[in-house]
């Protein structure tokens, strides 16, 4: 398992947490050409068989560029061979635009909050927080 709280990259940061059978990792920083494969490692590793429903809070993240996304594509492909799913929760709104635009929106979904991605009620999450 992976330190809680970790710099993926000098632009990129990453903590991750369990709530309610989710993986949460909050990402913070630039998704780009330069963390992309740090980032593509650190998000692979946390999936695994039984393990593999992950949410990525991505409302601290500043810049993705196309690396960026070719990683999150990624990572969804493997949670859902593995039975589980890669869900995005508070997208900044221009990430939001290029999702749409490229049509990944339909192959990466986006929740407003955390709590939405993971199917958790607003109640249980805030005790979890």
């Amino acid at each position: 398992m992976m330190n809680p709280a970790t710099t993926v990259y000098p632009a990129l940061f990453c903590r991750v947490r369990a709530e309610a059978g989710v993986t949460v990792a909050e990402l913070a920083g630039e998704l780009d050409l330069a963390s992309a494969p740090a980032l593509r490692e650190q998000l692979l590793g946390l999936l695994r068989r039984g393990s593999s429903r992950l949410v990525l809070d991505l409302s601290r993240v500043s810049f993705c560029d196309a690396s960026g996304l070719a990683v999150l594509v990624g990572t969804s492909h493997r949670a859902r061979r593995l039975g589980g799913f890669l869900r995005l929760a508070a997208v900044p709104r221009q990430a939001v635009r290029v999702l749409d635009l490229t049509g990944l929106d339909r192959h990466l979904p986006v929740f407003p909050t955390v709590s939405a991605a993971a199917g958790l009620p607003a109640a249980q999450h805030s005790r979890a927080a």
